[in-house]
């Protein structure tokens, strides 16, 4: 799924132009990217959360020269489900 799909089927559900329902999703988009980038949580519930964690540099070599480089550290995005997503996905479970 694309972010036109989400505008297309807003569009269609909600009966909104697909201007209007593509600033909608935008809009949402540009919240979500704010707070994580920010280092804040997102918890959409029902859905899942969106976690920003700090990973610290650590050592790592060259594959092709076995040379020893330090791996300098980042902040990495996560993905939880929620507990109703994964029974959704997952109903015999």
């Amino acid at each position: 799924m694309t972010k036109g799909d989400i505008v297309e089927r807003i569009y269609e559900k909600i009966g909104f132009s697909k201007k209007e329902a593509n600033d909608i999703v935008e809009s949402i988009f540009e919240i979500i990217k704010g707070r994580l980038e920010n280092g804040e949580k997102v918890k959409i519930s029902g859905f899942g959360n969106f976690v920003v964690n700090q990973k610290r540099p650590r050592k790592g070599r060259n594959p092709q020269t076995g040379e020893e480089i330090m791996i300098s550290g980042r902040r990495v995005l996560t993905f939880k489900g929620s507990q109703v997503l994964k029974k959704n996905m997952n109903p015999d479970a």
